[in-house]
This record gives C-alpha cells, structure tokens and sequence, in this order.
C-alpha cells in the first residue's frame, strides 16, 4: 500500500495548526480542509456547509465558521471580498498563485496570473524598502456576458 505524502503532511499542517489555537483535531475539521483543497470553486461558508452536508457529515455551521477562521489566520486559505457581502474561500496553494477579475453584475470569478505584474509587485515594493509576505489582487469590472 503507497502512502500519499501530500495527505499526510496536509494533515500534519492541519493538526498542528488547530492545537496552535486550542482547537482538537477532529473528523470534521480534516474533512472541511479536504472540501476546500479538493475545489478550485470561490465558496462562502454555507456552500461549504450544504457540500458537506450534502456528503452525508454530521457538522455544525459554527465548527465550519472557526475552522475557516483559524485557516485563514494561518494562511492556509484565502479570503476573498468580492463585494457582495458574502466571503469567499479557496485553498491557498502559494506555489500556484493566482488573481482575480471579479464581475461587479453576475458575481463570476475568473483566475489569472501574470507575470508582469507580478515582478512589477516585487519592484514597487523595493522601492519604498517594503517586504510583502503575501497580496491579493482583485480587478473589479463587467464580464463579457454582462456587458
């Protein structure tokens, strides 16, 4: 039988995260990591809550709210405010980032990378002497089916 190191060491991360902050490691709390690092869908709590649901897991909103809370503390998922009131959560994977174009009508997010911007980002920063640790950057507009 193969081991998945990934798994294992995603679950190390995880454990060792909750315990950081008095949380217990739970059956609950691995499977709403697994549901987020298994989409690459912009999801708010609920969606998360109903998929998990909907998978047959007992598991309360409030479990999901502070294992969402803690993870984004830890900059193991991203939080993302589209405007609409409602948080979005994806799974930060730093050696695949990404930005986002966000429609301001239909909500639709589209990912890209560039790396022009991306060097442009590492220049600004040197110049006012500033070292960033991580950065979100989030174009607003209107998509080309709501134009």
């Amino acid at each position: 039988m193969r081991l998945n190191l990934n798994k294992i060491i995603t679950m190390q991360l995880l454990k060792e995260t909750l315990q950081r902050e008095g949380l217990r490691y739970t059956k609950q709390r691995q499977e709403i990591w697994n549901e987020l690092r298994s989409s690459n869908e912009h999801r708010d709590a609920e969606e998360i809550f109903f998929a998990l649901r909907k998978r047959g897991l007992e598991i309360s909103r409030a479990t999901i709210y502070r294992t969402i809370d803690v993870l984004v503390k830890y900059n193991l998922i991203d939080k993302l405010d589209i405007g609409d009131g409602r948080a979005r959560f994806e799974y930060n994977d730093k050696y695949l980032h990404h930005d986002h174009l966000i429609c301001t009508s239909c909500g639709k997010i589209v990912e890209f990378h560039n790396d022009e911007i991306e060097e442009l980002q590492k220049k600004i920063a040197k110049q006012h002497n500033f070292k960033f640790s991580h950065h979100s950057h989030q174009l607003f507009g209107i998509c080309e089916d709501c134009k």
